[in-house]
């Protein structure tokens, strides 16, 4: 059972915020997989279905981000996932540049509050699809809080279909291969490769 999870806050006020872009890629995947409709449970909205052989449930925690840990906690218990193999989790990362998409196992949170949470919650050990948003620009008037939970501006905007595409690549590549897709996911903005 692969755990497939997505980061957001919930409700409209937050859902084109760039904070919201692991719910979007979730919301993607649910449509390409087309998988059934979202249902309530783990303090958060799942879905279940198969991918190829694999037995998928992706997950948007309705706790806010900072909550985010209880709600992967409920369903890693109930699934019986094993964090090493078996959990990714989609979240926005501001020190990637504006689309870049990278796929990483373990490490700490970077000042992501979602995962800072689920760390407290179960551990680092899991897979991360981390989608760049970039840090505020030049001249920006507010917080680095202000930033992450603003929309994307109309430039960027006008990119997200591609990232959020190249972000559900990298997580089908990872409930194929596991950890190893790494070696083959890593792209940045321009979908050059990385080292």
């Amino acid at each position: 059972m692969k755990l497939v999870v997505g980061l957001g806050n919930p409700g409209t006020k937050y859902s084109k915020n760039r904070h919201n872009v692991g719910f979007m890629v979730a919301d993607r995947l649910a449509e390409d997989f087309r998988f059934p409709e979202w249902k309530e449970k783990f303090s958060g909205l799942f879905s279940k279905g198969s991918v190829g052989a694999e037995d998928v449930v992706l997950l948007k925690p309705q706790t806010y981000m900072n909550e985010s840990g209880k709600s992967v906690q409920a369903a890693v218990a109930f699934f019986h996932v094993d964090l090493k193999k078996d959990l990714i989790v989609l979240h926005d990362e501001i020190d990637l540049e504006f689309a870049d998409v990278r796929l990483k196992v373990g490490g700490g949170h970077a000042g992501q509050n979602g995962i800072r949470s689920i760390i407290g919650a179960i551990g680092p050990d899991f897979a991360r699809v981390r989608i760049g948003i970039g840090r505020p620009p030049a001249g920006f008037r507010g917080e680095v809080a202000d930033y992450v939970l603003g929309n994307f501006d109309p430039d960027e905007a006008i990119a997200v279909p591609d990232v959020i595409a190249k972000a559900c690549d990298a997580t089908r590549k990872w409930i194929e291969k596991g950890p190893l897709a790494a070696n083959d996911t890593n792209v940045r903005g321009k979908g050059r490769k990385t080292a």
